[in-house]
Order: C-alpha cells, then sequence, then structure tokens
C-alpha cells in the first residue's frame, strides 16, 4: 500500500505537498475547499500551476484523493437541500479535475425520515446526473461511494447499498468504493483477524466486486464490533487492533492502492507536549508490513 493520510491544504493545496514530507506520507488526500461550507473559493490558474509544480516536485506522493464536503446529502427527501447537495458534488467533481486528482469519495448521504429505498433511489439520481454532467468536465475522475459506519439514517453500511448504487448508475467504470475501516467495522462486517477479514473481502467481491475497491481510509475504531458507530481511534488502540491492520498492509492485492489516515491529528503527553500523531500512525502501519 501506499501510506498516508489526510493533510490539510490551508493556504493553498499545494501545500499539501510540503507537509506531506512533514508527515512521511507516500499518498494524500485532501479538500479542496472548506468541508463544513457550501461556498468554495474559485480555483484559479494560478492555483492550478503552482498545485501542479508541487506534484511535479514531490513526484513520489501519489495518488492524490479529494474528499468531498460532509454537508452534502443526496439521500435527502427535502428537493432544496438535494439540489443544493448535488450541485455542490458535482462541484467537488470538477474541482478534482481543475486539478488532475484522480479519486474523489464522497458520504453517499442520510435517508433522514424516510425509508432506506427511498434515499436509494434519490442517491442513485444524483449519481446519473453527475456522470452524464461530468463526463466532458472530468473524465478522469473517479467517483467513489465511501463505506459507511450505519449511524443514524446514513446509507451506504451495507455492501448491497453500494452496490445497488452502482448498478442503478449504469455500472459506470467512473464509479468505485473507498473503504474505510472503522465504518465497516461499525457496520458488523469482521476484519480482526486473517480469516475474518478474508471473509468479508470474499463477501465485498461477490457483492461488489473488488475491481470497484479504489483506495482506503485506514482507522481503528473506538467503539466495539457492529455498534454503528462511527468514531475514528489511532491504529492499534482500538477495538479492530494492529492484527486487523496487518491483515491489509500485506494483501498483495493492495499494492500501489492508497491507504489514508483519518486518525486524531495531535495528543498532549504526560508532560503536556503536543505531539503529531500522523507519523506515528502511519510507522505504526509500516511495522506490521512483513518482509
Amino acid at each position: 500500500m501506499r501510506l498516508g493520510a489526510h493533510i490539510s491544504v490551508a493556504g493553498g493545496a499545494y501545500k499539501a505537498f510540503q507537509r506531506r514530507r512533514e508527515a512521511g506520507c507516500e499518498s494524500i488526500l485532501i479538500f479542496t475547499k472548506s468541508n463544513r461550507q457550501w461556498k468554495a473559493k474559485p480555483i484559479t490558474e494560478k492555483d492550478v500551476e503552482k498545485y501542479q509544480q508541487a506534484a511535479a516536485e514531490y513526484g513520489d506522493i501519489y495518488p492524490v484523493a479529494v474528499h468531498a464536503s460532509y454537508l452534502i446529502n443526496i439521500a435527502s427527501p427535502k428537493p432544496d437541500l438535494w439540489e443544493k447537495s448535488y450541485l455542490a458534488l458535482r462541484e467537488e467533481v470538477e474541482r478534482a479535475a481543475a486539478y488532475d486528482i484522480p479519486l474523489l469519495t464522497f458520504h453517499p448521504g442520510s435517508h433522514m425520515d424516510r425509508s432506506v429505498e427511498e434515499g436509494l433511489d434519490n442517491i442513485a439520481v444524483g449519481l446519473r446526473r453527475l456522470l452524464a454532467e461530468t463526463a466532458v468536465t472530468a473524465p478522469n475522475v473517479t467517483i467513489c461511494l465511501e463505506t459507511m459506519a450505519g449511524q443514524g439514517t446514513n446509507l451506504g453500511y451495507k455492501f448491497e447499498h453500494l452496490d445497488y448504487l452502482i448498478k442503478e448508475a449504469g455500472n459506470d467504470e467512473r464509479l468505485g468504493v473507498c473503504f474505510d475501516t472503522c465504518h465497516v467495522f461499525a457496520a458488523g462486517y469482521d476484519i480482526r483477524s486473517p480469516q475474518a477479514y478474508e471473509d468479508t473481502m470474499t463477501e465485498f467481491d461477490r457483492i461488489i466486486g473488488l475491481d470497484r475497491l479504489k483506495f482506503f481510509h485506514l482507522n481503528d475504531s473506538k467503539f466495539e464490533f457492529d455498534q454503528r458507530k462511527d468514531r475514528h481511534a489511532h491504529i492499534g488502540d482500538g477495538y479492530i487492533g494492529l492484527e486487523g491492520f496487518a491483515n491489509f498492509v500485506n494483501d498483495p492485492r493492495w499494492a500501489d492502492y492508497p491507504g489514508h489516515l483519518e486518525t486524531p491529528k495531535k495528543e498532549t503527553d504526560d508532560e503536556g507536549n503536543e505531539i503529531e500523531m500522523d507519523p506515528v500512525n502511519l510507522a505504526r502501519l509500516r511495522e506490521l508490513i512483513r518482509p
């Protein structure tokens, strides 16, 4: 795996590459805009030029992936929120294309006070429109549905949900899946032992197909198995444990696939010193890799 982390783009997307060096990443996950606001500052030619120069300078960092805003909910039954969410998602895809970033992931959404079926159908409508409207503007961006924990009325926590969405969107080649370890574990798919891991991957392949899996979010879980609670923990400090992550980083099927941390960035030691945790978590993952 090409191990990395979610890196800040404060001051410009191009600055993530330098920050990557400090964290020790081989690949990075970024936002191209504020994840908590609808509005986005337009990307200028100068922004793209600076980004491309940094990408060339740090050519050993690849691939880059974008995480779309957490506000987006194309499962929503409310027409105004659905349209606002859809337009925001389309903009996210086009912003990734502007930087020539090949991967984008988003949370499928929440059905709120409606049925699972209605929520999934709302997402499918959005995906079909998105694929059509970005076919020319973002042909090289793979749009990934993220596996979810199933908290509240969030969709995408069953492999069957993702399979349904991909099929309803026409099995388009530009659709993929981002596999979040914490979310999958919380949703009831065990990955802690070699056999449990293989059983889960076999199930994923049977329902969706491993060819749809494009990259990983590597997060331990603060809650026990099958609790449908989304709280990330440092690698090895949660209920998945080190052996669970050893299953991923030693699987030859994922050679050169990006795996990104979304774990807490900082902790404070007993003496009150602040510790940057991305290097710590990346070191833990690398220590699990067998010769």
